[in-house]
C-alpha cells in the first residue's frame, strides 16, 4: 500500500477569498514558498504550522491523503 499526500491549499484559499499573497502576509511564509507548497514541490514543517495558524484549519483539512494499492487502485 502506498499513501499519497496532496495539498488542498488552492481550494482553501478560494473558500477564504484569499490570494497566495494574502496568505503570505498573514502567515509570514513567502509567496514563492506558498506556491511551491501548493504545487506539491516542497514545504517545511514551519510553513505548514504557519499556514494552519493563519487559516485556522487542521492538518487534515490542509492535505488530501489517499491510500493506493500496489496495482494503483484506490
Amino acid at each position: 500500500m502506498k499513501i499519497t499526500v496532496k495539498p488542498r491549499l488552492g481550494a482553501l484559499l478560494s473558500q477564504l477569498g484569499w490570494s497566495q499573497s494574502e496568505l503570505s502576509r498573514r502567515s509570514g511564509v513567502t509567496q514563492s514558498a506558498i506556491s511551491r507548497f501548493d504545487n506539491s514541490e516542497r514545504h517545511y514543517d514551519w510553513h505548514v504550522a504557519s499556514i494552519m495558524k493563519a487559516t485556522g484549519v487542521k492538518c487534515e483539512e490542509l492535505f488530501e491523503v489517499k491510500e493506493v494499492t500496489e496495482e494503483g487502485a484506490e
